[in-house]
């Protein structure tokens, strides 16, 4: 996994506050930032992939290993 700027955990919360507190995290910081998300949800694996399409925020890893969900995007400047 790569190195990130911010991490947040979001296990056993179910849709869409996973998704819902990642937004919030990615407010907060500084394009080009990366966030590391860890989630239990199965559905945030479609949620965080189309909410990196509308937004426009990389999705750059994204891993699933024993119900766990991680997921590293970076900040895009809009």
């Amino acid at each position: 996994m790569t190195s990130t700027d911010v991490q947040l955990d979001v296990r056993g919360l179910n849709c869409p506050m996973p998704l819902l507190k990642a937004k919030r995290a990615l407010n907060a910081m500084q394009p080009g930032q990366t966030l590391h998300v860890l989630a239990t949800d199965p559905g945030s694996a479609r949620d965080f992939e189309v909410f990196s399409e509308q937004s426009g925020h990389l999705l750059l890893e994204a891993e699933q290993s024993d119900g766990i969900y991680a997921y590293v995007l970076q900040k895009v400047e809009k």
